[in-house]
């Protein structure tokens, strides 16, 4: 895949981390009550919250077959684990120091990782990841699919609050991963990546694009900032 198309993908992934800053800058205001609102039960808040992720994960699971097309690199897999946990331990502990009554133990990094290891078991089967979408989608709506009970096994052992300040089930949020994957695999993204929202030439020569390829930096480097920033404004 040529440079331009990975700078689409990018730039879809550069959507996601604009959005996002949007999102915790708000979720920081009526945090710090300059606007109240429950953000769980405000579909004004739900909805872009869902949009975000679902960016995040289609671009993962793209990512996740274009970095894996041929073959499993298995030195790029380590190297991303070891990274993915470092940033999950460094998430859980500082939410842990903040929060404490609502620390984080299994947010969008703790998913990434976990999700970006069970889907390489799919990246040469597009079939089978069809099939897995369909069985998520149906299992989901349901409600027979839930891993719900592996919280309450684990709640009192790791003291597990029932309020998170970030969580990111499992199911049916993998789904969305495995369409990522499944578009890769049938070449859906050549169409996706030719729209016009993902040419780069339009938005401020690669801005967006900057964005999504360190987008794990600004995930992490944002939300201090923000933070920060209304603390020192109190």
């Amino acid at each position: 895949m040529h440079k331009t198309r990975l700078d689409s993908l990018d730039i879809f992934r550069g959507w996601a981390i604009l959005f996002m800053i949007i999102y915790h800058f708000g979720y920081d205001l009526n945090l710090f009550g300059y606007i109240s609102v429950n953000p769980n039960n405000n579909i004004w808040w739900i909805i872009p919250r869902y949009i975000i992720i679902s960016i995040f994960l289609l671009s993962m699971g793209m990512s996740l077959k274009l970095a894996h097309k041929d073959s499993i690199n298995w030195k790029k897999v380590a190297k991303r684990t070891a990274i993915l946990s470092v940033v999950s331990i460094i998430i859980t502990i500082s939410t842990y120091i903040s929060f404490p009554s609502s620390w984080v133990y299994f947010g969008i990094i703790h998913f990434i990782l976990i999700s970006s290891l069970v889907g390489l078991i799919f990246i040469a089967y597009p079939r089978l990841s069809i099939f897995a979408i369909a069985f998520i989608s149906i299992g989901s709506t349901l409600g027979w699919l839930k891993l719900h009970y592996i919280y309450v096994f684990l709640k009192a052992p790791l003291h597990l609050p029932r309020y998170t300040q970030d969580f990111v089930p499992f199911f049916p949020w993998f789904g969305v991963v495995l369409l990522g994957i499944v578009i890769v695999s049938y070449g859906w993204h050549e169409k996706l990546f030719t729209n016009r929202l993902l040419d780069i030439s339009r938005y401020g020569r690669g801005v967006l694009a900057f964005m999504g390829r360190n987008a794990l930096v600004i995930y992490l480097v944002h939300l201090p900032i923000i933070f920060g920033v209304f603390m020192l404004s109190r």
